[in-house]
This record gives C-alpha cells, sequence and structure tokens, in this order.
C-alpha cells in the first residue's frame, strides 16, 4: 500500500551533498533518505537552461520524486499597471520552465491587499490570473499554478482566496500552507481538529471531494504575532497541532504531497511522514 501523501522539503534539502549537488543531487538525496517529492525553490528569480530542465525531468523520474517549484517571492496578482507585466514574466517564466523540468505545479505568493478591500482586489487579481491561464493552456505548459496561502493578514491568500482564485478557473488549486493558515489569525486560533475539519469540508464543497486527494500543502512550526506570521520554526519548538492536523486529513480522505518548510527541513519532513503514518495507519 503506497502512502496518500508524498514528503519532501521546500528547496534542496539541507543534507544535498556537493556532488553531484544541484536540483539532481537534490533529488537523488531526498529519494536516498526516503522523501519523494521535492519543491524546486526559485524564489529569487527563474535563472535555468532547457538543458538543464530537461536533466531535472529525468532525475525526478529516474528517482520516482514528484517535482514542484515555488516561483519567484516578487509576484503580485494586485501589483500597479506598471509593475504587472514584471510580476506576471515571473509566474509565466517560473509555469513555463517548470514543466520542462517535469513539475507538475507551481506555488506562488499572490500579492498584498495594499490595504484595499480583499474583494476589490481580487477584482483585479482573478482576470490577470485568467490571462496567464489562458496563455499557459496555449503554449502547453500542462501545471497546476496554485496560489498559496499567506500568514499575514494583509497580504492577499487568505484560504478564501485562494479558493476563489481556483473556483473560477481551470489550473488553478491552491497551495495550503498550514502554518500559515494557523498564524494569519494572529491569536492561536486554526489547531485544531474541528477547525481543519471545517476548513476541509469548505474545500470538498468548493473543489470537489476529489480536489482533496491532490491537496499540496507547505507544513512547518511557525511564530507568529498579533499581525500573523513572524517566521517558521521547527515543529518541536512551535505550537502547532500536528496530530490534529493530520487527524483531521485522515478524516476526509485527504492526499496529495507535504513539503516541509521548517529550518531543519528534511528531519521535520521524516518526522511529518512518520507521524502521518502512525495516523493514517498506512505503510
Amino acid at each position: 500500500m503506497t502512502l496518500s501523501f508524498k514528503f519532501g522539503t521546500v528547496g534542496s534539502p539541507t543534507g544535498t551533498p556537493k556532488k553531484p549537488g544541484g536540483t539532481v543531487g537534490a533529488i537523488a538525496f531526498s529519494k536516498s533518505i526516503g522523501l519523494d517529492a521535492l519543491e524546486l525553490g526559485w524564489v529569487q528569480s527563474v535563472r535555468v537552461t532547457e538543458a538543464t530542465c530537461a536533466a531535472i525531468k529525468a532525475a525526478g523520474q529516474e528517482e520516482a520524486v514528484a517535482l514542484s517549484v515555488h516561483a519567484p517571492y516578487f509576484i503580485n496578482l494586485n501589483a500597479t499597471d506598471e509593475e504587472w507585466p514584471k510580476s506576471r514574466k515571473r509566474l509565466m517564466d517560473a509555469a513555463h520552465y517548470g514543466y520542462l523540468a517535469g513539475a507538475t505545479d507551481i506555488i506562488f505568493h499572490p500579492g498584498s491587499y495594499f490595504g484595499n478591500d480583499p474583494a476589490d482586489v481580487l477584482k483585479v487579481a482573478l482576470p490577470r490570473l485568467e490571462g496567464c491561464v489562458k496563455e499557459l493552456q496555449k503554449n502547453g505548459d500542462k501545471v497546476t499554478l496554485r496560489p498559496e496561502t499567506m500568514g499575514k493578514s494583509a497580504m492577499l491568500g487568505s484560504f478564501e482566496d485562494a479558493l476563489a482564485m481556483s473556483k473560477a478557473m481551470d489550473m488553478v488549486q491552491p497551495c495550503l500552507d498550514f502554518a500559515h493558515l494557523h498564524a494569519r489569525p494572529g491569536d492561536g486560533t486554526m489547531n485544531s481538529y474541528d477547525e481543519w475539519s471545517r476548513l476541509f469540508e469548505k474545500y470538498g464543497k468548493a473543489l470537489g471531494s476529489k480536489a482533496l486527494k491532490r491537496l499540496h500543502i507547505h507544513l512547518s512550526g511557525i511564530e507568529y504575532g498579533p499581525k500573523g506570521e513572524k517566521n517558521h520554526l521547527p515543529l518541536a519548538e512551535a505550537d502547532l497541532d500536528l496530530k490534529a492536523l493530520f487527524k483531521a486529513m485522515k478524516e476526509f480522505g485527504c492526499g496529495g504531497r507535504i513539503l516541509c518548510e521548517s529550518p531543519i527541513m528534511e528531519e521535520d519532513a521524516l518526522t511529518m511522514k512518520k507521524t502521518w503514518m502512525k495516523i493514517s495507519g498506512e505503510k
């Protein structure tokens, strides 16, 4: 029986050896320690050749490691008209080269409200995102764009925002960052079996129960204040109730990928895998 989830890290694991190094090395190292997913951290810019992409894709297929890409941080669906073309290019480059590298999912930070009403911001964001999707379809770049749920209340990227983007068009599904979802309210809520269950219920209703089997999850411990996220922490140093979360995920028949963003990436990713196996009874 295979596990419902593949586990891995966002960015190359810290123990990746210098040789062969790079993403190809990170894929082989991930597999060797018992991880079977990897999110490529293209967070500053997309600077890869088609040849490198082909090598990454081949390594992913050979090791049976599922690949995704974290697009550059400097993407904002609510950018000014002057800034938007640059933002758009970053997302499109991540999607195009990610597709060439064998990645199925492209994770991005949706942007900022700039103090405006979220509903008004979505009126700007949705048509822009839809334009990106149409171009990707035309180019044959078969990827799922995943707006990430963000950890600060000033950021575009509430759970509702991510659902709205995903409901409005094809090829878009949320990236559920549970540390961010826990940190965003700023008061320690979103950390119980009941709260997570309600979230999965809404997710299934909005996007269909099949979508619950294809979740793309970011997970770590997190430090937060009244305005939300401060920084990521190792699981053991944080108050995130991993067992409650995993129990809700088991209850709702969830599956997909869980990528760890803790400072001790692969260590915590393996802890998550062990915890999931214990709670789900999967082997």
